[in-house]
């Protein structure tokens, strides 16, 4: 795994699902990504906004933030819309861009797909059951992303105002509520999704990722624990520059896994 030299992730989800936003919090930046193609050449960005307001899409396409260039991430179109097209394309980036992929430094580790809690009531829709049914990613493991779920306050002052607490009353038990609500829908999530044919890894709720100073830790923490590669876990520790405390807890899980093989191999 020494030659590959770029942690690159696939995500994914619908149209303002907040995709953007986490990568510049996962590479600690307020800036666009630079974009790029496929052999490493620059592309305009006014070019590429007008291909997106024109409905096109290239998941080839390479984003780059400069305050962490050893990230790699490549955004997928939503095809909520039903396009048989685009999501073809989707999967056929997968399959040329995961294990077997010749250049060991154009395959991707890791795949997040956000969905969107500003509207918890259609969090699974057929546009999910499709990917998770049909979409065989192989041993690259894939990442739920349960983004903007911090809309779910407004849900929660509801619930308790129809409770019958007072406004003022309602805001001191918002905080539990929002908690009990997002675990609902959390589960709700797992139910639907585990139930597919090539279900998500794991599950990462995230929330006030429009702050600037947003904590990404647990997104990364919770990727670095399903893949399937002691060598990507390193590179993935070794890239994100977020938490010192991540990179002490791997080292000390790696010195504690490696006195344990030598005690058994002693025996």
């Amino acid at each position: 795994m020494k030659n590959i030299e770029r942690f690159r992730i696939l995500v994914m989800g619908r149209a303002n699902a907040g995709k953007t936003t986490i990568l510049q919090r996962v590479c600690n930046s307020t800036d666009k990504p630079e974009i790029f193609d496929g052999k490493g050449n620059k592309i305009d960005s006014a070019t590429v906004r007008g291909t997106l307001k024109r409905g096109c899409h290239d998941i080839k396409h390479e984003l780059v933030f400069q305050s962490n260039p050893r990230f790699v991430f490549h955004d997928s179109c939503g095809f909520e819309a039903g396009s048989t097209e685009q999501f073809e394309e989707m999967k056929k980036f997968v399959v040329d861009h995961a294990a077997m992929a010749r250049k060991v430094n154009n395959r991707i580790h890791a795949i997040w797909y956000c969905i969107p809690m500003t509207d918890c009531h259609r969090t699974v829709t057929a546009a999910e059951q499709k990917f998770f049914n049909a979409c065989d990613t192989g041993h690259v493991p894939v990442m739920v992303l349960l983004t903007k779920s911090d809309t779910l306050l407004l849900d929660a002052i509801q619930e308790l105002e129809d409770e019958g607490f007072e406004t003022e009353e309602a805001h001191q038990k918002v905080a539990q509520k929002h908690g009990e609500l997002l675990e609902k829908w959390l589960a709700h999530i797992k139910l639907e999704l585990n139930e597919c044919k090539f279900p998500p890894r794991g599950y990462v709720p995230l929330q006030k990722m429009h702050h600037d100073n947003a904590n990404c830790t647990a997104l990364i923490q919770s990727t670095t624990n399903v893949l399937n590669e002691e060598s990507l876990q390193k590179l993935l520790i070794s890239t994100q520059q977020l938490s010192i405390t991540l990179c002490i807890e791997y080292a000390v899980k790696r010195q504690v896994s490696n006195c344990v093989v030598g005690q058994i191999l002693r025996f």
